[in-house]
């Protein structure tokens, strides 16, 4: 699939934890997606390989239908296994460009960037975008530590690939990154702890499109 920064603009990323009992992760993926969702991480930190690979199954061919990539949180044998639109590695996964190795130039590869130097390595080691956070205080993460506004808005200004906020990020403060520079905004809890999906992506899209809007506005 080829890759817009576009895709980048609300960018869901899963947490079963959520999840109610027998509460299917597929079914909270598909109304994120139905809402506007435009990617999908596929974040499994507990299941086997093969748990993993059934889910991602799963999920595939809903990203499909709605044009939306899938990418795969951290395992490039899961993405590779099940033929993923990419991948997302963070500082402590597998190297950028190793995984570009393994994946090939058609592949989507993310990953973590919390410093202008680390955002900088990670373009040139051929990093299709970065995600950069946590720019609010997160509970997904307890080992995420807090990226500044300052900061972020220095690493868009630096690299020349799209760049998502994550962490923490609601349809109230998403406002207050306006002007940073970023593609779009990466959310977990807003969207898959939330009762109502679809109505959580509506205000989320609307939030991150305004801010998106008005950085073009003032370029």
């Amino acid at each position: 699939m080829k890759f817009s920064k576009n895709d980048l603009l609300l960018y869901g990323v899963t947490d079963r934890s959520w999840l109610k009992e027998g509460e299917p992760l597929a079914r909270r993926v598909e109304l994120a997606l139905k809402a506007g969702v435009t990617m999908i991480q596929l974040r499994e930190k507990e299941l086997s390989f093969n748990d993993f690979v059934k889910e991602a199954q799963t999920i595939k061919p809903l990203c499909a239908r709605f044009g939306v990539p899938l990418l795969i949180n951290d395992r490039v044998d899961v993405a590779q296994a099940v033929d993923a639109d990419g991948v997302h590695v963070g500082q402590e996964d597998m190297s950028c460009a190793q995984a570009r190795r393994i994946l090939g130039p058609g592949k989507i590869i993310g990953t973590s960037a919390h410093s202008v130097a680390e955002a900088l390595a990670a373009q040139e080691a051929g990093a299709d975008y970065l995600g950069c956070g946590a720019v609010f205080g997160t509970s997904t993460k307890a080992d995420a530590g807090a990226l500044d506004r300052e900061t972020l808005r220095q690493i868009c200004q630096t690299v020349s690939i799209p760049v998502v906020a994550i962490g923490g990020i609601n349809a109230l403060n998403l406002p207050s990154l306006s002007g940073t520079g970023i593609a779009g905004a990466a959310v977990v809890s807003a969207v898959f702890a939330h009762e109502d999906p679809t109505g959580a992506v509506q205000e989320l899209l609307a939030a991150v499109k305004a801010a998106v809007e008005e950085q073009k506005q003032e370029e």
